[in-house]
């Protein structure tokens, strides 16, 4: 960061890692300190939160299986803690952006950090978020025949699929680890100003990988079991 002085704070590399690892960890904390003050109130509305989750899982076409053993629960808590860790990273960029909002227009010392490190972790969230959209259904569907199948059809229809989305899958963790092997070797950093270390966004890359190839591992067993049970009950 040698030729910064001119640009007033400089956002230490080390503090930006640690930011990112520790803050997520506080807010979930204090979320789950404000939940539990409010715990009276939301075992009332369980039961019409759960039907209202129902209710718009069929709208979007979805079905949510409900077999689930110790694989597949480890998995759906990881996916689920992996996207509510990561989405609070949203609020460090509206804080960075409303610094270089005043560092530029008010005090006329633009900073040389804030647009990489936000860059660098709205990237981040995309890499990582992959196994909890795909835990919510909320990855892009082409329901083109979807939709027209009934319910079986479609769970057989995820299974078929699910086969081209491991090529995928397997593929990314493959490519993600070398970039990321490549990358750590050589201490690669980014050419911009602030040079801060590029190798933990491409450990993010494999992370989410990985993350991703467990989440469409755990949807597979769940849409087989939902499938052979669903058959059950249409032959009994």
């Amino acid at each position: 960061m040698s030729g910064s002085g001119g640009f007033g704070f400089v956002l230490p590399h080390w503090f930006y890692w640690g930011w990112l690892a520790v803050m997520p960890l506080i807010m979930m904390a204090l979320d789950r300190w404000f939940a539990a003050r409010g715990s009276q109130a939301v075992d009332l509305n369980a039961e019409a939160n759960e039907k209202l989750k129902k209710i718009e899982a069929e709208l979007k076409g979805t079905i949510e299986s409900d077999y689930k053993n110790w694989f597949t629960r480890g998995v759906d808590w990881i996916s689920e803690k992996s996207g509510v860790f990561i989405s609070f990273w949203t609020v460090n960029a509206v804080v960075f952006y409303f610094f270089e909002v005043v560092m530029r227009y008010i005090f006329n010392k633009p900073t040389i950090w804030v647009h990489e490190s936000s860059f660098l972790l709205f990237g981040m969230q995309y890499l990582l978020a992959g196994a909890f959209a795909l835990l919510h259904g909320a990855h892009v569907r082409v329901d083109v025949v979807y939709n027209y199948l009934p319910p079986r059809g479609r769970v057989g229809m995820d299974i078929f699929t699910s086969m081209f989305f491991f090529m995928f899958a397997f593929a990314l963790v493959i490519t993600s680890w070398t970039f990321f092997e490549n990358s750590y070797s050589m201490n690669e950093t980014t050419v911009e100003t602030w040079g801060i270390q590029y190798w933990p966004v491409k450990a993010m890359m494999l992370l989410g990988a990985v993350l991703i190839t467990l989440a469409g591992l755990s949807k597979l067993i769940k849409d087989v079991a939902q499938f052979v049970t669903m058959g059950r009950e249409q032959s009994a």
